[in-house]
Order: C-alpha cells, then structure tokens, then sequence
C-alpha cells in the first residue's frame, strides 16, 4: 500500500483537545498535514486550532461526543467539507474511572464503555467506509491494558482489551477483503497527560496517579504519525508498558503479585492539600485542554525502546557504531 507523506494529508484525532490527541494534532500541523480535531471541550479546540493556525498550520475543529456515532459521523463530514476527505483517523478519544470494580457504580461503567469501547468502534466504522475507496490508516489507541489489566482500573482495562479485540479482528476482515487500509494499535505505557484529573474518582484520601515509569506524550505523538506513513500492527509505547506485558505473559501470577502488592499503591496520590477533582466522565471539563497533566513523577521524554521499533535499521547503525567506538578505543589503547 503506498500512502502518502505527511504533509500531503489530512488526520482527523479524536480526543484532541488534550493530552495524547492534542500533542498529535500540534505535532502533524507543523509537520504539514492538514488536521480535523474532535472533542467535547469547545473551549479547548477553538484555543488549539488558533494556535496551530498562528503557526502557519491548517486545522478545523469539530465539536462531537465518540459515543454517539452522528456526532462521530459529523466529524467525517467535516473532514469532507473542508478538505475532501482525509487519509489517517486516529481514535484517541478515552476516560477512566479509578476504584475498586465492587464500588464503582454500573452506570459509570457502562459509561466509560460508550466512550471507550464504543466510541472506538463508531469512528473505525465510519473512518473505514471512506478509506475503502481512498486508502489510508486507521489507528486505534489502546493502552498497556489491552494486554495486562490494571486493579483500581478495572472497567477502563476491560475496554482497552476490547478495543485490542476489536481492531484485531477488523484488521483480518479487512485484510481478507483486500481493503487499502492499514490498522494500527497503538499501546501507549503511562503518559503525562490530564488523563488522571480527567478521570472519575472512587478512591478515598487519595487522587488518580500513574505507576512508573511515565512519558511524555511527544513520545506517543511521534508513535502514531509514524504509522502513519509506515502502518504498524501494533506497537507498545515505553520499555516499561512491554516489560510488565512480557513478564505477565511469562509469569502471570507472579505479576499479579506485583500488581496487587506495588502497582496498586503506585495509582494513588496522597496529597497534602487533599483529594476530590471535577470528572470528564460524563461532561468535558472546559478549557482544562493541556498536553500536559500534573503527575507526581520524573517524565522520560524519550523512549529508546520505542525508537528501537519505529526505526530498527538506526538501531543497527547506533549498536555498530557503539561497536566500532569501542573497538577503536581498546586499540588506541594499546
């Protein structure tokens, strides 16, 4: 499948008024592609798309709930309006709920769902029936979770391993279809995005946090414009995200154990000036937009491993010219 170079195409992200999605919108305008943002947070698109513009970038902006799927089609009629169609669709769009699964209400769960799981499936389904003729990339940002479920983040694991489920099986059916569309799963690790604020709070005297190691979102930015171009099956973002996976699939009790002893406490925040935050769950919280979130802990702006994988030839080069420093050091030496 021959696609096309960024700057040659239009990107519609949902979930794009902060975090993940908002890194990847800034990102791809200044790359050059032309960029339909889509969310809840009026407020927070209007700021983003001036910004982009300011910087010499293309983008609209779509107000639109995923969970509803004439809102997500809303979103693809913009794209059409305004640019005559688009080539990547990137489904970012997600909220979580922290607490136990026996204490968390199912109207929240079945909520988080609608958004999550859901909203996934509206804009592949949508994004699909316009790229069978056009060609392009679909891609479906999971999370760590997909593989290795998280406690107190029980539901948001549940909907990230169907979101995983789901994009795998849309991918085979494509792929025997013959379709010209890639489909890429994105896992990101922990990423310092107001993912925690955003999300609902059913823990008490403490608030959202995420276990380390944490990345900055650039790193899954990068990741996903990447594909792109250069479609990927499926890629974990962060060293730390594959290694819990890896050694879960290798050792599943022992990482439950991890889990329920580190992880667990690892999620939470105890903070002096104590807990209780507004929820994204159900409406946007407005004008919160940020790329960034407030989280406790060091942020790796880079990931080795992840690089590793995007660009594995670089790699070879990097490991070979470590090889030959050394080697000539010791000669010198001698």
């Amino acid at each position: 499948m021959k696609l096309k170079r960024l700057d040659e195409q239009v990107i519609v992200i949902t979930g794009a008024s902060s975090g993940i999605g908002l890194t990847t919108a800034r990102m791809a305008a200044k790359k050059g592609a032309r960029v339909v943002l889509a969310a809840r947070d009026e407020e927070s698109l209007q700021r983003a798309v001036s910004d982009i513009r300011d910087e010499g970038g293309e983008a609209v902006y779509v107000v639109a709930d995923v969970s509803e799927m004439d809102e997500v089609r809303d979103v693809a009629a913009a794209a059409l309006r305004e640019y005559g169609g688009f080539d990547t669709w990137v489904n970012d769009a997600g909220v979580s709920i922290y607490g136990t699964i026996d204490n968390i209400p199912l109207e929240d769960a079945r909520r988080l769902f609608e958004v999550n799981f859901w909203g996934v499936v509206y804009g592949s389904l949508i994004a699909v029936e316009h790229l069978r003729e056009r060609g392009g990339v679909l891609i479906n940002i999971g999370s760590v979770a997909s593989v290795r479920a998280l406690p107190v983040q029980g539901y948001y694991s549940a909907s990230k391993q169907a979101v995983k489920g789901f994009t795998d099986a849309l991918r085979m059916e494509l792929q025997k279809e013959g379709a010209p569309i890639a489909v890429s799963l994105i896992k990101p690790s922990g990423i310092a995005t107001p993912f925690g604020e955003h999300a609902k709070n059913y823990m008490e005297g403490a608030e959202p946090n995420l276990p380390p190691p944490v990345y900055a979102p650039e790193v899954v930015a990068r990741t996903i414009l990447h594909c792109a171009q250069k479609p990927a099956r499926e890629i974990t973002v962060g060293a730390g995200g594959r290694v819990l996976t890896a050694i879960g699939n290798l050792m599943p009790r022992t990482m439950d154990r991890v889990m329920e002893s580190v992880i667990w406490e690892q999620q939470k925040w105890r903070r002096e000036d104590g807990d209780g935050h507004e929820s994204a769950l159900y409406e946007p919280i407005s004008g919160s937009g940020r790329q960034y979130g407030e989280v406790p802990r060091h942020i790796w702006r880079t990931s080795m491993y992840t690089r590793a994988i995007l660009h594995p030839g670089m790699t070879l080069l990097g490991i070979a010219a470590v090889g030959l420093g050394i080697a000539l050091g010791s000669y010198l030496r001698s």
